[in-house]
């Protein structure tokens, strides 16, 4: 989405904060399908459970050909839908992306992951207010969907209502503590409203859960930037750009594995 970050005195962006789609993903140890046949030589079930067997793997080829399949066949599960649609958004093709998840929310009105998925892809296309009617769907469908809480908190960022962002973004850290990027969204929404030393503790729970958190060791360098403290600021520069690039808003959201029953 939207660059923002923590700001010196000269109010320099600083990093990103992120976002998340969410993909439906097989019942674990129940449908653990290893087959080779070709999407031709299996029944329906077998076709949709390997196609999200292949997505989880990160095989998206295969599950591209898989998806592709069963909606020539007609299988328009809400799994198939919400899942390829995902994958057509981090492959550039919008349109198709918001179509499946259209046609998601249309057939299966009362499931909240393509409502998540939708606001994602709109808040990407600087449609805030459609995204935050979107990801607003999708919690009123289930409270207790991390994400979307997450999701929404970046919005509200972006909107300028911070203290509504923070909100919400604490609850996702309620729903999941050990939720990284959300400690991490937190303190940049925490330094926006001038409550360093929170942002701090937030950004570092953040590199304790996740320690190769690069974006959140390069805000946590600002932070210690701040206080004058030059050797922890630089040292955390630095570890950024000693990992791998980080995941940007606008890079391949993080996979989460979400039960079709839950929603």
């Amino acid at each position: 989405m939207e660059e923002s970050g923590y700001k010196n005195k000269e109010n320099k962006k600083v990093t990103e904060i992120k976002t998340f789609t969410v993909p439906f993903s097989s019942k674990e140890g129940k449908k653990n399908i290893t087959t080779t046949n070709t999407p031709s030589q299996t029944s329906k079930e077998q076709i949709i459970n390997q196609a999200l067997l292949f997505h989880s793997q990160g095989n998206i080829s295969e599950a591209t050909k898989y998806y592709q399949y069963a909606l020539d066949q007609g299988f328009n599960e809400p799994a198939i839908l919400s899942n390829y649609g995902m994958i057509c958004r981090q492959e550039g093709n919008i349109a198709l992306a918001k179509k499946l998840y259209l046609k998601s929310i249309s057939l299966y009105p009362n499931f909240s992951v393509p409502y998540s998925n939708l606001g994602f892809l709109l808040k990407e296309d600087n449609d805030l207010k459609g995204a935050m009617q979107y990801i607003q769907k999708a919690i009123e469908l289930n409270p207790n969907f991390t994400e979307a809480h997450a999701n929404l908190g970046t919005i509200l960022k972006d909107l300028g209502k911070l203290q509504d962002a923070e909100l919400s973004t604490r609850k996702a850290i309620e729903l999941n503590p050990n939720f990284a990027d959300a400690h991490s969204n937190l303190g940049t929404i925490l330094s926006d409203l001038g409550k360093l030393q929170d942002a701090e503790l937030s950004t570092r729970k953040a590199i304790e859960l996740n320690p190769n958190f690069a974006d959140a060791h390069f805000n946590l360098s600002y932070l210690e930037l701040l206080k004058g403290n030059y050797q922890d600021g630089l040292e955390n520069y630095e570890f950024r750009f000693k990992t791998k690039k980080p995941t940007s808003l606008h890079g391949n959201p993080t996979i989460r594995k979400i039960d079709a029953k839950g929603f």
